[in-house]
């Protein structure tokens, strides 16, 4: 019986050691993504514009509620594969893709990238994909959607940031390909 009870401990505490070696790289890939959005918005002259959070910002609902702003406002990263590779869309917080409207724009369905691959495809994970500091050949779109506020709060890499910025602030900065019109 006590050779089972030490095993069962071992087994215990290398399962409680996995997973606290787990959060610990989740913490410090967080910080990496928050430091790469940061120091490209630096680079465009707004870093004075990142909000770090306690809570978590990891979804629209979330988001509104940290900052104290309408879900709308959210300005909501989403990651397709196309042909041609990944792409974001930034859309408003509560907007929906329209399939038929993507189909016409990027003549293809709407593939969203799985939530296991999304670092790998974009630099950021779910929850902090933003159009910051993110991989080369990752093109940005900007939805019309956006254009119903103007102040937004799109992710700065983790989910645990912001950066409040006018519309067009964030199509000075984003990077985008253009406006475009895919949603319902």
């Amino acid at each position: 019986m006590i050779g089972f009870r030490k095993r069962l401990n071992q087994k215990n505490f290398l399962f409680f050691m996995h997973n606290l070696d787990m959060i610990i790289k989740k913490k410090e890939v967080r910080t990496m993504s928050l430091e790469k959005a940061k120091k490209y918005l630096e680079e465009k002259g707004y870093a004075d514009h990142v909000i770090e959070l306690e809570e978590s910002s990891a979804t629209v609902q979330l988001a509104a509620e940290a900052l104290g702003v309408e879900p709308g406002m959210i300005a909501k990263t989403m990651s397709f594969l196309i042909e041609d590779g990944p792409i974001l869309i930034l859309t408003e917080g509560t907007a929906k893709i329209a399939n038929r409207k993507y189909k016409d724009y990027f003549h293809e369905k709407a593939k969203m990238i799985p939530f296991d691959e999304v670092e790998d495809y974009i630099g950021h994970a779910p929850g902090g994909v933003c159009p910051f500091g993110i991989k080369d050949g990752v093109k940005v779109y900007l939805d019309g959607s956006l254009k119903r506020y103007d102040t937004v709060y799109p992710a700065a890499g983790n989910d645990h940031s912001a950066v409040k910025l006018t519309i067009v602030e964030l199509e000075e900065v984003a990077g985008a390909c253009g406006w475009i019109d895919v949603c319902k």
